[in-house]
């Protein structure tokens, strides 16, 4: 196993970390300067743009798409930094896993409406999955439909967290409906391609994550009545949901799960300075309570689960989503848990200070808590790593 960086990708990753110190940090810090208390906007602000327009200039733009898993990890990392770092440089979720499925799925005439502008930062997208009325975690529940007449597509349904869909720029959702419901378990639903505009869409509201509303880009729940757009807005061809699933997910949760590293390593930087820098009971707060234990708590694991997270995305550049299920399974588990526990530690080391919007530790914290959930139960990766584990040792199933 290798999970150096080739030259251009530490080059990239080099590159990114000073633009996220020296430009992004400050136009950031800015910004909730100047928003804290104001209502909430779902526009982005002119300074965002100028800071994609910059990235791009400066060639770090929709880094994902030109390098390896192994290669894209560390630069991951670096963008968990900032919460508008994935944005600025044009790899931010939904829209990385969007432009990979379009990529790797899309027909020519999807990729020349869809795909070109989304590589452009033109136009964003949302993805639509999750139900209210249906255990989510269980993809073969989804009940919207997606129902072929003619040359047509028709959906009729709810969906809800669906990511993105609030940003100005949404202009397409990709949504995941039940097409035959007496085909395999795994063959019945599709993957459809619904402009936001097309009649019958409508964004019911806009859903906060424990407080938080994640603002331009959000989580919304949508409904779908009669809307009906081309069969040729089908990806792959009907029932081909779960096999595009499968290949969407593998990357994109890499891609996740570092920078939940790097969340967790700003973290760790925070609770450090703090404790460091305030004095109680006379001594730093670092020396008391067993802190110095927790930091190094810290350390080991953050360091521990990167090294999960590249071999994971080793196996998957040298065996595909296949080979790697287990893997990927693993780094969905153990990235925010890690990143969770860290950012807590912050948390209680700022006091006060770090249940505020003052400090960045709240939304953090939930940022890590919500990937738990997002990116599928802990429980049903957990069940996935046994069965697979059990399966080596002989069990049938």
């Amino acid at each position: 196993m290798d999970f150096s960086p080739s030259a251009r990708a530490a080059e990239l990753t080099g590159a990114v970390r000073d633009f996220i110190d020296t430009e992004i940090a400050p136009v950031e810090r800015a910004l909730h300067a100047a928003r804290a208390g104001e209502p909430v906007s779902w526009q982005v602000p002119a300074e965002v743009r100028e800071l994609q327009r910059r990235a791009r200039d400066r060639g770090l733009w929709n880094l994902f798409a030109e390098l390896s898993n192994v290669d894209y990890a560390p630069i991951a990392e670096a963008t968990g930094w900032s919460l508008l770092a994935p944005y600025v440089f044009n790899c931010n979720a939904p829209d990385t896993g969007n432009m990979e499925v379009l990529e790797k799925y899309g027909t020519p005439e999807q990729k020349d409406r869809w795909l070109t502008p989304l590589l452009d930062g033109a136009i964003r997208s949302g993805f639509a999955m999750t139900e209210p009325g249906v255990a989510s975690s269980d993809a073969t529940n989804m009940q919207l439909t997606a129902v072929l007449d003619g040359d047509e597509v028709v959906l009729d349904g709810r969906k809800w967290w669906t990511t993105g869909v609030g940003h100005p720029d949404c202009r397409v959702l990709i949504v995941m409906g039940l097409t035959d419901p007496d085909a395999h378990r795994h063959a019945r639903h599709s993957m459809v391609l619904v402009p936001i505009d097309t009649p019958g869409v409508k964004v019911e509201r806009m859903l906060d994550t424990m407080g938080f509303l994640d603002e331009p880009f959000g989580h919304g729940e949508v409904s779908f009545t009669g809307v009906r757009v081309p069969a040729a807005n089908i990806i792959a061809g009907p029932g081909q949901a779960f096999a595009i699933a499968q290949g969407r997910l593998g990357p994109g949760r890499v891609h996740h799960a570092m920078r939940m590293i790097g969340l967790a390593e700003r973290a760790l930087h925070l609770a450090c300075e703090r404790g460091l820098a305030r004095t109680a009971f006379g001594k730093p707060i670092m020396n008391l309570g067993g802190n110095r234990e927790r930091v190094a708590d810290a350390r080991i694991a953050i360091n521990s689960t990167r090294l999960l997270i590249q071999h994971a995305a080793w196996k998957l550049d040298t065996g595909g989503p296949m080979a790697a299920l287990s893997e990927v399974s693993q780094i969905k588990v153990a990235a925010p848990n890690v990143a969770q526990q860290v950012i807590d530690f912050a948390i209680q080391i700022h006091g006060g200070a770090g249940l505020s919007s003052d400090f960045p530790l709240a939304s953090a914290w939930t940022a890590a808590r919500a990937v738990r959930i997002a990116d599928g139960p802990d429980e049903v990766h957990r069940g996935l790593i046994a069965r697979i584990e059990l399966t080596n040792h002989g069990a049938s199933r």
